[in-house]
């Protein structure tokens, strides 16, 4: 009797042990793809500083346009 319920208690055991394997796995899939995400992201983010940038430099343009063409509201 004793046996069979050690028997019981180890098939459980190895059950609980794979299922964590499994878990285990399965987030370190979810941090890998996580990492490629925040890469996304930078990527992003680095791709809208750089249009700033680029629009900046229109509102600069554009600005000294309408001075040269004497377009500025009087104010």
């Amino acid at each position: 009797m004793t046996d069979e319920v050690g028997n019981l208690i180890l098939e459980r055991l190895r059950r609980m042990d794979q299922v964590l394997q499994d878990i285990r796995g399965d987030v370190q899939d979810l941090k890998i793809r996580m990492m490629a995400v925040e890469e996304g992201l930078v990527s992003v983010q680095t791709s809208i500083v750089g249009l700033n940038s680029r629009m900046d430099r229109f509102d600069e343009r554009l600005s000294r346009l309408e001075r040269r063409l004497d377009l500025t509201d009087a104010r």
